[in-house]
This record gives structure tokens, C-alpha cells and sequence, in this order.
């Protein structure tokens, strides 16, 4: 192709060709103490008096165990059934399953911390259980 009349040839970009070596040179590290990165950029750390505090990780518990060890030690006695409603049911386990039915004997039903009912039996089903907690010591 040839070059039009008044117009000088240009060659096509070489792409790479210049060094980039200006924008590859990095400065030295900041002192880890002297900046934080935060919302990908540095500022200056907060002094150490500011800094929060991460408290210690608590005691490791005394009873260890899985939550079917737990159910099969509180048969047979006293415990607290919170149901998704809010309502506390207290009575003897009697025995549950693997749905998280539950039989009560001697149950209370409280609502707010007051007894509302007594029951000699109850039948709780599974689906309507928050949680199951120990009335008394294992």
C-alpha cells in the first residue's frame, strides 16, 4: 500500500517496546506498626493505647460431649423444654426421639416465668422445639 501524497508513512505500534520499568519500581516497605491498610489503602495505624484488645478465648468447658450424649444423660430427670413460641415446658424427661419428640412427666407450662398449667404427661412434637437444657446437674 502506498503512502498518500503530503502524508508520511507511519509503521504500526509496537506494543512493549518501551520500558516499563518506571512503574516496576517499588519502595521499601513501611514498618508494620507505622500504617494499616484499610479500604485498600495505608493510613497511619492508630496508636497502641487505641488499638482494641482481643479478650483471651474462654475455659475450656468441663463436660465435653455430643448433644446425643447430652439427651441420653438427661433422661430421667428434670429439664427445660423452650419451645419456638417462647413458652417453657418443665417436667421429667421421660424420652424423646430422633425427631425431637419429647414426653414430660409432672410438667409445668410457665409463659413469662409464671406457671400457667400443670400436666401430669406431655407430648411436645419435635418441630416446635427450640432447645432442651438441663433443670438440674448432670
Amino acid at each position: 500500500m502506498a503512502a498518500a501524497a503530503g502524508v508520511p508513512h507511519r509503521s504500526p505500534a509496537v506494543f512493549g517496546s518501551h520500558s516499563h520499568a518506571h512503574r516496576t519500581r517499588r519502595r521499601p516497605p513501611a514498618p508494620p506498626s507505622a500504617f494499616a491498610l484499610r479500604h485498600g489503602r495505608l493510613h497511619p495505624a492508630p496508636a497502641p493505647s487505641a488499638r482494641r484488645t482481643i479478650p483471651p478465648p474462654p475455659p475450656p468447658s468441663t463436660t465435653t460431649g455430643s448433644p446425643t450424649d447430652f439427651l441420653k444423660g438427661v433422661v430421667g430427670k428434670r429439664v427445660v423444654v423452650r419451645l419456638t413460641s417462647g413458652v417453657d415446658y418443665r417436667g421429667v424427661l421421660s424420652c424423646l426421639d430422633g425427631y425431637m419428640n419429647i414426653a414430660l412427666e409432672q410438667t409445668e407450662e410457665h409463659v413469662n416465668g409464671a406457671v400457667t398449667n400443670r400436666y401430669g404427661d406431655a407430648f411436645i412434637r419435635g418441630n416446635n422445639v427450640l432447645y432442651i437444657s438441663a433443670a438440674e446437674p448432670i
